[in-house]
C-alpha cells in the first residue's frame, strides 16, 4: 500500500482518541488519528510523525496521522491499513499457506460476526480475521494494546466457524520493520489472550508477519514466531 501526499510533523498532544494535535512546521494544526488504540508509547510530545493530506474539501481535518517514530522504529498506526495489506499478499500468492486462493472476499458476515476476508481454495473454505499490532517492547510484538471485548468476540466466532467445517485463521500483522516475534498481552487483556491459546486448541491457525514500513508505503514484510 502506498500513501500520497505525505507531510512530516510533530506530535504534541492527544485530546482523545480521534485527533492529536501536531506541528506542521511550527504551526498548530489539528488531525485525524487513524486508530483508536491507545498507543501511548508511540504518539508522545515531541514525536516525529508522517501525516497524509486528505482530498475531501468537506473533511473537519485537512490530514490524518498514519506513522510515528519510537526511537529510530517507524511504527505505521493506521488501523484500516492491515486488511488492504494482507489482501493483496494474499492476492500476490506471498503467504504459503494461502495460495492459489480461488475466491477471495472482504467483508463476509458470518452469524454474529463480520469477518475480515473470506476465502474458497480448491475444497476449502475460510475465514480470515485481521489485526494489526502496533505495540512492541524490546523486540516482542504483542496485542491488544487496550481491552477489546471485539477481538474476544471474534475468536469465539473462528472457533465456531472451525466446527463447522470451515477453516479459520488468525493474521496478525505487525506494522513494523523487523520484529520477529509475537506474543499475546496478558497483562492488558487477559480475557483475549487465553481466548487466543484456546482459539488455537480448537483448530483456529495463527499467522503473523511484520511489514516494511517506510513513511508512504507499507507492504507485507517476514513470517515472525508467535508464541502462546
Amino acid at each position: 500500500m502506498i500513501y500520497s501526499d505525505i507531510t512530516e510533523a510533530i506530535f504534541i498532544k492527544r485530546p482523545n482518541r480521534f485527533i492529536a494535535e501536531v506541528l506542521i512546521n511550527n504551526k498548530p494544526e489539528i488531525v485525524h488519528v487513524k486508530n483508536t488504540g491507545r498507543c501511548k508509547e508511540i504518539l508522545k510530545e515531541g514525536t516525529k510523525v508522517y501525516l497524509q493530506k486528505s482530498n475531501n474539501p468537506n473533511r473537519k481535518t485537512k490530514y490524518s496521522l498514519i506513522s510515528a517514530y519510537k526511537e529510530d522504529m517507524l511504527i505505521n498506526i493506521d488501523s484500516q491499513i492491515p486488511n488492504y495489506v494482507v489482501y493483496e499478499a494474499i492476492e500476490n500468492n506471498i503467504i504459503p499457506s494461502l495460495t492459489n486462493t480461488t475466491y477471495l472476499k472482504k467483508e463476509q458476515k458470518y452469524k454474529n460476526s463480520r469477518f475480515d476476508l473470506y476465502f474458497e481454495k480448491e475444497s476449502k473454505k475460510g475465514f480470515i480475521e485481521v489485526k494489526g499490532v502496533t505495540l512492541e517492547h524490546n523486540g516482542l510484538a504483542m496485542f491488544p494494546d487496550a481491552p477489546t471485548v471485539r477481538g474476544t468476540k471474534h475468536l469465539n466466532e473462528l472457533i465456531d466457524a472451525v466446527e463447522n467445517g470451515y477453516e479459520g485463521y488468525l493474521f496478525l500483522l505487525i506494522q513494523i520493520n523487523n520484529i520477529y516475534k509475537f506474543t499475546p498481552n496478558y497483562t492488558t487483556d487477559e480475557k483475549f489472550a487465553n481466548t487466543l491459546k484456546k482459539a488455537y486448541d480448537a483448530g483456529v491457525k495463527i499467522l503473523c508477519y511484520n511489514s516494511f514500513v517506510t513513511k508512504n508505503e507499507i507492504v507485507i514484510g517476514k513470517k515472525a514466531k508467535v508464541s502462546l
